[in-house]
């Protein structure tokens, strides 16, 4: 199929096979349905092929691709990329000294500039169409991700890594780093919140609480509460940052009430990882509604745990899944669906309080949907429904199918397909409000 094939911009009628979750916690399945995108990017009508045949006859034919909603990423580091793959078992803390802070440090705007994009189309290729990011300590460079985001036309939100306990801030006096960092942030926030007509958007981003004094955890969420802007950071992925968490914040219950005494849990607080939550941590974030960042490929990477997924989702916390690139070694979502199914499965087999292990389709749920919701975004995005935004991806199943395979035939054997037989090329075009982003192969 040639590029040709999949338009660049709206209006557009598209006719394929559709998988989607629905808002109402069901699932889209059309073995030959048609989406109906107008000139602004949003989603008309979906239906069956065979109830609008005007506009089946007229739509620009990709079967036998399935439609998805595009996957959303809802942890991910730009600049740590180019060291994907690398310390694999390492603890977190010696990992990031080795591994992350150089690269961090070495973030400029050159560096940004040449990154940046990069990055943007290999979301774009894996299927990512909205990413939640956190850059460097440095404003310019943070500048400059935000300026390549615009250019690309992914979905993102971004933020300036704030430190002011442990940094690798050699520029900045050291008694003048919380007020340069919040000072600096506050303006990135003025600048890109709400940018490219509401596409972009600002998180402050206190890196985790091993490196934060209370003063940057409160003025950041003060800004973040009063800009309406997201608020993330880590919690509770490794025992040695647990323990050093609770040597900082002697007077805190536990990792989770530091944020909260600092002002930050709420519905605009994302919090990565979240591996190892008490009762009463998984209570408070479920009363805030705080949302959690999933990244399974990146706790079994860094050695880190196991989230007990369905406990959380049974206990109705807000979960989407996350890459965590560098901790994990690749900007797929789809290999977080993969290798979480495994992990999940395998914990079950030995703790009975997660017995139920999140299926195919769950697991499609929570890296669309589930993603949005996350972000507070899904009365925008994370499904195939009309209103919403046309942030979509066409993915090729013959490309992952195994020799002498059957069609698959219904919603599960769909998304189990794609899920555990996954191919790098098997993603053929990707959107954001109907225009297509560079990134998936054209040929």
């Amino acid at each position: 199929m040639s590029s040709a094939t999949f338009p660049k911009q709206p209006p557009f009628t598209l006719r394929a096979r559709l998988l989607s979750p629905l808002a109402d916690g069901g699932t889209l399945w059309l073995s030959d349905g048609i989406v109906e995108v107008d000139a602004a990017g949003h989603i008309r009508h979906v239906g069956a092929a065979a109830d609008a045949p005007r506009a089946a006859e007229t739509a620009i034919d990709l079967r036998p691709f399935v439609l998805m909603p595009g996957l959303v990423d809802t942890h991910v580091h730009i600049p740590q990329v180019p060291a994907a793959g690398l310390g694999a078992g390492t603890d977190l803390l010696a990992w990031l000294e080795r591994y992350v802070f150089p690269l961090e440090r070495a973030f400029d705007v050159a560096a940004a500039d040449d990154l940046a994009p990069k990055v943007y189309r290999a979301m774009a290729a894996a299927g990512t169409t909205t990413i939640s990011a956190y850059a460097a300590i440095w404003p310019d460079s943070t500048e400059a991700c935000f300026r390549a985001a615009e250019a690309h036309g992914i979905r993102a939100t971004i933020g300036a890594v704030l430190m002011d306990r442990v940094t690798y801030d050699d520029r900045t006096p050291p008694g003048d780093i919380l007020e340069n960092a919040i000072r600096s942030s506050g303006e990135l926030c003025e600048r890109w919140h709400g940018g490219a007509d509401g596409r972009l958007r600002y998180a402050f981003t206190p890196r985790f609480a091993v490196s934060c004094t209370a003063d940057m955890l409160r003025e950041s969420a003060s800004l973040a509460e009063h800009y309406g802007a997201t608020w993330q950071t880590h919690l509770s992925e490794d025992a040695r940052e647990m323990a050093a968490v609770a040597e900082h914040f002697p007077e805190a219950r536990d990792y989770l009430d530091a944020y909260d005494r600092a002002g930050g849990l709420g519905r605009k607080a994302l919090f990565a990882h979240a591996i190892h939550l008490s009762e009463r941590e998984i209570a408070r974030v479920v009363e805030t509604g705080s949302a959690i960042a999933h990244c399974p490929v990146s706790n079994m990477f860094i050695r880190s745990g196991v989230m007990p997924v369905r406990r959380y989702l049974d206990n109705g916390l807000r979960v989407g899944l996350g890459t965590d690139v560098a901790g994990a070694p690749e900007l797929s979502v789809i290999t977080q669906m993969r290798l979480g199914f495994f992990q999940h499965n395998s914990r079950a087999t030995r703790v009975d309080d997660d017995a139920t292990v999140p299926g195919p389709l769950d697991w499609i749920r929570l890296g669309t949907l589930g993603g949005a919701q996350a972000l507070g975004l899904d009365d925008v995005i994370g499904s195939i429904e009309p209103g919403k935004e046309a942030d979509l991806i066409a993915l090729d199943l013959d490309r992952c199918s195994p020799p002498n395979a059957g069609p698959a035939t219904d919603a599960d054997e769909v998304a189990s397909r794609l899920i555990f037989r996954e191919r790098a090329d098997m993603v053929r075009a990707a959107w954001v409000r109907g225009r297509r982003l560079e990134g998936p192969p054209t040929a």
